[in-house]
């Protein structure tokens, strides 16, 4: 008899954790993906662009030109590295302030 309830039991488990899961992927679709780096820019006014001549570049955004300028170039050499790039050549190529 006890082979019975386990047997029963397992045929209502693994759909319970199926649909529980399924809901959790739901509620988080209908969310904007960039919501939490809007959050963290919305105080700084300028943002600059750095790109290598090969690998991964950087961008960042700071209260005036010169920090937003040096955050990208720093983020160019730390992400040229990590993907096998040149980060001795990186180059802010964007810069400028909101209105």
């Amino acid at each position: 008899m006890t082979g019975l309830t386990a047997h029963q039991c397992s045929l209502w488990i693994l759909p319970s954790l199926l649909a529980i899961s399924l809901a959790q992927t739901a509620g988080c679709a209908g969310k904007p993906a960039s919501t939490r780096y809007l959050a963290s820019n919305t105080s700084s006014a300028c943002y600059a662009k750095a790109l290598p001549t090969a690998g991964e570049g950087g961008l960042a955004w700071g209260n005036t030109l010169g920090m937003a300028r040096k955050k990208s170039l720093d983020n160019c050499i730390r992400y040229a590295g990590r993907s096998g790039g040149t980060p001795d050549t990186c180059k802010v190529v964007l810069a400028q302030c909101k209105n």
